[in-house]
């Protein structure tokens, strides 16, 4: 979802990824333009941080700290490889950016599968697939969909059949 801001495009991005995930009847009118504002400039006052300059790694680190219950990451290209920054969260909620790096501007990642053409992209490790039931995933993580104890059960129900 393309945020369009001349300032504060970091902060908008994080308050309409928030609404998002939240489920928030405002992400309408966020997504829309409408009602940011007050909410942008009372993020920058609650955490101190000034966007004058762009937001770069520095302000991610500062957000991410103060946004704790969500997991922020953002990508350079729509691409599971192209992280560029992840917090170092543990949370289920996930906050997905795109930095587009000609426009200069943080866009929000509304549905991680239909932005990377990806059937499936796994939680923990990032990684793009066909399907989920088919992903070994070599990291531990309470809500990834697919790994190694489950295909490996998935695997054994098909040798009963």
């Amino acid at each position: 979802m393309e945020v369009k801001a001349s300032e504060n495009c970091l902060a908008q991005a994080i308050l309409i990824a928030i609404a998002n995930v939240e489920i928030d009847p405002i992400y309408t009118s966020y997504r829309d333009g409408s009602k940011k504002r007050p909410a942008v400039r009372k993020l920058l006052d609650k955490t101190g941080i000034q966007l004058s300059g762009g937001g770069g790694f520095p302000e991610l680190l500062k957000f991410q700290e103060y946004v704790r219950e969500y997991k922020m990451t953002v990508y350079r290209y729509l691409a599971c490889e192209d992280i560029i920054f992840e917090g170092q969260v543990d949370s289920p909620k996930r906050i997905n950016l795109h930095y587009d790096d000609v426009e200069r501007q943080y866009h929000v990642i509304v549905n991680i599968t239909g932005a990377m053409s990806k059937m499936y992209v796994c939680k923990a490790c990032k990684k793009g697939g066909r399907r989920d039931i088919t992903h070994i995933c070599d990291q531990t993580f309470n809500d990834c969909m697919a790994n190694p104890v489950r295909l490996l059960r998935y695997q054994n129900s098909l040798l009963r059949i």
